[in-house]
């Protein structure tokens, strides 16, 4: 299954979830797009829970079928910890999540967009893999040719606040991972549990 590209505000309504990140997409319409509006989300069943909050995680991380699904195994593995949230985590330690959690980019779309582009490097070294899996303490910064970039400008400055588990340097535009994140640090709109629910059941 190929990784989504129409519109996210229409995926955020769909799902009841802002995918962005800001809020905005269930701003004025806090229901599901089509012709019955508010009405149209009936009861699900609970295959239909399970799903949805698989698509709410997947969406929210911009990741095709098959690289979530290979991810959630690779959780599997990781011996301490529960299952769903080392999910989670993996997620998290993403380099164009990095960059988002950074404020680099101000959504993960723009921020796998900017890796894709070469503006990204990790350690001095030029990465632009979107799922390079970032260590603790490694450093995170734009290649100094693209420091000018009007969307990278604007992203910083508009940046409100960043979580604890990363650190910025707003001078140099490079900032890191200090420690892997805590549960309650991460979207408290997605049930894990019921993602680990629908996965259980078909690997």
């Amino acid at each position: 299954m190929s990784r989504y590209t129409g519109p996210s505000w229409k995926q955020s309504r769909r799902l009841g979830i802002s995918l962005s990140g800001t809020g905005k997409e269930l701003a004025r319409r806090p229901y599901a797009p089509g012709q019955h509006g508010p009405n149209s989300r009936g009861k699900k069943s609970e295959y239909g829970l399970q799903m949805a909050e698989k698509q709410k995680l997947r969406f929210t991380y911009g990741l095709n079928e098959r690289q979530f699904r290979n991810m959630f195994v690779r959780a599997s593995k990781i011996k301490e910890g529960k299952h769903g949230v080392n999910f989670m985590i993996l997620l998290e330690r993403r380099l164009d999540n990095v960059v988002y959690r950074l404020g680099l980019a101000s959504t993960r779309r723009q921020a796998r967009q900017l890796v894709n582009h070469g503006h990204v490097m990790v350690d001095g070294k030029r990465v632009d893999i979107p799922s390079y899996e970032v260590e603790v303490g490694q450093v995170i910064s734009i290649r100094e040719k693209s420091r000018n970039m009007v969307t990278v400008k604007a992203a910083v400055e508009s940046a409100v606040g960043r979580p604890s588990f990363v650190s910025f340097d707003d001078e140099k535009l490079e900032g890191s991972l200090t420690r892997l994140p805590e549960r309650d640090e991460l979207n408290p709109d997605i049930d894990e549990a019921l993602v680990v629910e629908y996965y259980n059941k078909l690997l």
